[in-house]
């Protein structure tokens, strides 16, 4: 029996789910005989990749195709365990050789960015004088990896990550067509958990499928796939706000004890905080994504009971709380202020007063309509506009490379809704989002506050943070 993902890959194009930005596009190229000479898919893993090459391939030369099928005109190349010169010179020489039954000698190249760099340069030469008989597609999750010299050369389409909706309706249809029953709560929590990957959300129901003898729950599901509970999820959010230490301790133990990882259970908090913020969980959102071996369980205590945190036993908020606090909720009455000392007045005053940092632009990076594309999202992301307003930028022709200050930054602007917006607003440009602190970028990243996804709360210097 096919696994799911094998079983239901598309073989039309008309077939592919959440891609129709290029589907559209090849359609109309493929219905008006002017194929391009080289194509190049870049994108998250199991968006639809290497799929939509082989439909292509296929329909290029008129071939009727299904997933098994096999045809001397279509060689597909795994850049991954082919990367020397020495393949790609045996490529170029066989594409000289017209195709057998075909109009067109089709190479598949999936991770080309995996080629080495002499690789890479013997391949560009058959991509600048190409024989007519021949047309290359090529896919990469890497595309920052590929040289430009070749990317240049082709026709770029960038897939995209599911939007939440689209897969739910997706994998509705297919765990009816199999008959799977799984309520709409647990579909969620596949749907979250396959982070918008069409490959990683059916394994994922395939997986559970050996469980349909019984209904599948959310609970259930929650338990199979070592998940914590939502309520569980809330009771700790929920007495971490309430400064409840010995309610903290309980649960992390209860629930650790059940076989939940660290890890997973701070990935799920993390979730729970985005989808619904409060400016009180700042100090946690930055220290959960810092949980991971070695001694996750000691980084998962040390998050819920920061000693640094401080103690409201006086009933006033932190200042920098109380600042963002205000600042997403400007009709609240402000706190009693208490007048400095004497002793600290003179630094008080000398102290400068923090100035919101704007974005930077490598000096290396080509002409772009930064503003413009920020101000998109004003109308339809207001969190996203804020937060795309403290990240750096580099453009290179083909790719918008952005760089987060911090893990949290990056987290939210790869979360799949966020990513769908950004590149439906780069009209065929492909995305790029870099590790904080990765080279190549702008020189003086500073740091963004997470605040800023979070209804316009302006930017706190590092120096401000409680934590």
């Amino acid at each position: 029996m096919a696994v799911l993902y094998r079983k239901y890959r598309p073989t039309k194009l008309q077939d592919v789910i959440g891609q129709e930005h290029i589907t559209a596009t090849l359609k109309k190229s493929l219905n008006q005989g002017q194929p391009a000479h080289a194509y190049l898919f870049i994108g998250p893993r199991g968006t639809g990749k290497t799929s939509v090459a082989r439909i292509l391939a296929h329909a290029i030369n008129g071939f009727d195709y299904q997933v098994e099928d096999s045809y001397l005109d279509i060689i597909e190349i795994d850049a991954a365990s082919n990367t020397g010169v020495d393949n790609i010179r045996e490529l170029r020489e066989k594409s000289i050789i017209a195709p057998t039954s075909g109009k067109y000698k089709v190479y598949i190249i999936d991770e080309v960015h995996m080629l080495t760099k002499s690789a890479s340069n013997a391949l560009l030469k058959t991509l600048e004088e190409p024989p007519e008989h021949v047309i290359f597609i090529m896919a990469t999750t890497d595309a920052h990896k590929v040289p430009i010299t070749i990317s240049s050369r082709t026709q770029v389409f960038t897939f995209k990550l599911a939007d939440p909706k689209t897969m739910l309706a997706h994998l509705r249809k297919i765990s009816d067509a199999e008959k799977i029953p799984i309520t709409d709560d647990a579909l969620q929590i596949v749907v979250r958990r396959g982070g918008g990957s069409f490959r990683d959300s059916l394994s994922l129901l395939d997986q559970i499928s050996s469980l349909a003898d019984q209904e599948i729950t959310a609970e259930l599901l929650n338990t199979a796939l070592g998940l914590p509970q939502d309520e569980t999820v809330a009771q700790l959010l929920s007495a971490y706000t309430a400064h409840d230490s010995d309610s903290i301790r309980q649960l992390l133990k209860d629930t650790l004890n059940t076989g939940i990882k660290p890890e997973i259970l701070a990935s799920e908090v993390i979730t729970k905080v985005i989808d619904q913020p409060d400016p009180n969980l700042l100090p946690l959102l930055a220290k959960l994504p810092d949980v991971e071996p070695p001694f996750p369980e000691a980084k998962l205590l040390l998050a819920f009971l920061d000693p640094a945190r401080p103690d409201n036993a006086s009933g006033q908020n932190p200042p920098i709380i109380t600042k963002i606090i205000h600042q997403s909720n400007p009709n609240l009455p402000p706190e009693p202020t208490r007048s400095p000392s004497k002793a600290n007045t003179s630094q008080t005053a000398d102290t400068p007063t923090p100035q919101p940092i704007s974005h930077q632009r490598s000096s290396r990076s080509l002409p772009f309509d930064w503003d413009n594309f920020v101000n998109s999202f004003q109308n339809d992301n207001i969190g996203l506009h804020n937060l795309l307003q403290k990240v750096d930028y580099e453009f290179d022709g083909q790719t918008l490379h952005l760089y987060p200050a911090q893990k949290i930054a990056k987290g939210i602007l790869e979360k799949p809704a966020n990513q769908t917006s950004i590149t439906a607003h780069l009209d065929g440009k492909s995305l790029l989002i870099h590790q904080p602190g990765e080279p190549h970028g702008p020189k003086d990243a500073t740091i963004s506050q997470i605040s800023a996804i979070m209804g316009g709360v302006q930017e706190v210097k590092k120096g401000d943070l409680p934590f």
